[in-house]
């Protein structure tokens, strides 16, 4: 062996990706050295951990994995790990700090479980002035006369007013959950706030080191990774999966695992911090990759579209996460790998992530947003998204970006090596990219203005009822309750009749469903009840299948 660990290092970062036998004898003896051995860089502390989340992602052998488990494991107790924890945090590694401006609930979701660790980052904290304005009414009625007085400053008064046994940030988020509003508007003033927060490494808080979802069976990797880049439609349509729903502990553990997935990388999605654990599925698709699927609770659904979030796993290790929203038989879907892991099986993974949205929603047109390509993304637009799209056969509809697409891609076919500029990527992340498994049409997410629907809506509630829109919703909701002979509302539960609420002012902004015949009122009444099920993938085919409503609604968002 030599003696260097950076030698060591760089020869296991060549093998990472080799799976024959020799190279899996050399890789378990490179492992073996480092395990013992302290690298000397902070960004060498980094390339090995993530050469070790790879290897347990894509073992190709039960002693390689139980290296790599075990190495991950004790990562927090490396010695170099120790020296570096500095310059490596937010890095989501074992043994480091998490520094991000969390939205509330997963800030209260975080102070639920590891309150003693969390603390308000106060040399970042901008708005700290701002805090001083909010105390008056997160404490007592009694302690306003010495706020009124003394100005202290947000810092000071917080470490005074929280309780000895909590941290500052619990004091913070706690209040703003105690305050007399309904969710919403406690999220809105914290998230206005924008408070940055620390975790502190313990033995159990979220990191990369220690994620994973219990799986029965191992796949090895035997062979080279197959990076070819499929016939993403034929892929699409000959894909086979089984998809079940999982039992109440499992969906439970799902949803914590996602959201410490993203905690640990410094994100945040309302897909996971409001998933819905009556609603979570797995689809088992072959060859150690499982994705999770978790709906959204009732109260946090979407008006029209249908929102999923994903979590990619690879042998049980979380590799990648995203969104799919479907309507008008169409989805919108945001695919994101983790860097550790790009080059394993992207593409594949992508068509597979696809066939499972096209069975949740039946959908023939796939569309990718400008932020996924780039547009005020910068990582997106660095690592050429916009690119890694267009390979698989997703292109613009617009005939202006159109033809800056394939403009882009005649002088790729006619120069070796060409690479497209910055500015190009960023002209062409300004338009959305769609593919579609049937025929072209326009009348599909990405193409409609779903906002001009809300503003519709918001002209009948402004020409009927102005300020009291309380009021308003409550009265549209028995009008349509009239209008489709719904009857008593008594038989639904409390999300149906929430769902019914706030369908109800955009039933009457359609204008035209009194004249509808009797069948289709009837169906309207089930796609509404279905917004607020169990399960919202049910909603979308009745949408869908409603050809009236479906109409009417695309009449209004082309509208505007």
């Amino acid at each position: 062996m030599p003696l260097s660990a950076f030698s060591c290092l760089r020869e296991l970062n060549s093998l990472n990706r080799e799976f024959g036998d020799d190279a899996l004898g050399r890789k378990i003896e490179l492992l073996r050295f480092l395990e013992r051995r302290r690298l000397n860089k902070a960004k060498e502390v980094g390339q090995f951990h993530d050469i070790l989340c790879f290897m347990r992602a894509w073992p190709n052998g039960p002693e390689i994995l139980e290296v790599t488990e075990r190495i991950l494991e004790g990562f927090a107790n490396r010695s170099d790990l120790r020296r570096f924890h500095n310059q490596l945090e937010g890095s989501g590694i074992a043994g480091t700090v998490i520094s991000y401006r969390f939205f509330h609930p997963t800030a209260e979701w975080l102070a639920e479980r590891w309150g003693h660790r969390l603390q308000i980052d106060w040399p970042e904290f901008e708005n700290a002035a701002n805090l001083e304005s909010f105390l008056s009414i997160l404490v007592s009625y009694a302690e306003t006369p010495a706020l009124d007085e003394y100005d202290f400053g947000a810092h000071v008064w917080i470490e005074r007013m929280k309780n000895p046994g909590e941290t500052d940030a619990v004091f913070l988020i706690r209040s703003f959950k105690a305050l007399h509003a309904d969710s919403f508007l406690q999220e809105k003033l914290y998230e206005d706030l924008d408070p940055p927060l620390r975790l502190l490494p313990g033995a159990d808080t979220p990191s990369r080191s220690t994620e994973k979802f219990p799986t029965k069976r191992i796949t090895w990797q035997k062979e080279p990774i197959q990076n070819q880049r499929p016939d993403l439609k034929a892929a699409i349509r000959s894909s086979s999966f089984k998809m079940n729903k999982l039992g109440t502990g499992q969906a439970r553990r799902a949803v914590e695992l996602a959201r410490g997935t993203m905690v640990a990388r410094l994100r945040d999605l309302d897909a996971f911090a409001y998933a819905d654990p009556n609603d979570v599925r797995i689809a088992d698709c072959g060859g150690g990759v499982q994705v999770l699927l978790t709906g959204v609770l009732p109260k946090r659904r979407l008006l029209l579209e249908s929102l999923y979030g994903f979590l990619l796993l690879k042998n049980g290790i979380p590799i990648g996460y995203g969104t799919g929203a479907g309507l008008f038989s169409s989805c919108e879907v945001a695919f994101n790998l983790f860097p550790a892991f790009r080059g394993g099986e992207t593409a594949l993974i992508y068509s597979l992530v696809l066939a499972i949205f096209r069975r949740l929603f039946d959908a023939d047109t796939f569309m990718v947003d400008p932020y996924q390509l780039g547009q005020d993304n910068e990582e997106a637009l660095h690592s050429g998204a916009w690119w890694f799209y267009a390979n698989l056969g997703f292109m613009p509809l617009e005939p202006a970006a159109l033809r800056l697409a394939r403009a882009e891609m005649s002088r790729r076919r006619k120069r070796a090596g060409y690479r497209s500029s910055i500015s190009a990527l960023e002209r062409l992340s300004q338009y959305p990219v769609f593919l579609e498994l049937r025929r072209k049409r326009r009348g599909v997410l990405g193409t409609l203005n779903l906002a001009a629907v809300g503003l519709a809506v918001t002209d009948l509630m402004a020409s009927r009822f102005g300020s009291d829109r309380k009021g308003g919703t409550r009265q549209c909701a028995m009008e349509v309750a009239h209008l489709l002979k719904a009857g008593s509302l008594n038989n639904t539960t409390a999300d149906e009749r929430e769902a019914w609420e706030r369908w109800s002012p955009l039933v009457l902004a359609l204008g035209s469903v009194h004249r509808w015949p009797r069948k289709d009122q009837r169906a309207l009444v089930e796609v509404i009840r279905a917004k607020g099920g169990h399960h919202e993938s049910d909603f979308v085919p009745l949408f869908d299948g409603h050809q009236r409503l479906r109409k009417g609604i695309q009449r209004m968002a082309e509208s505007g």
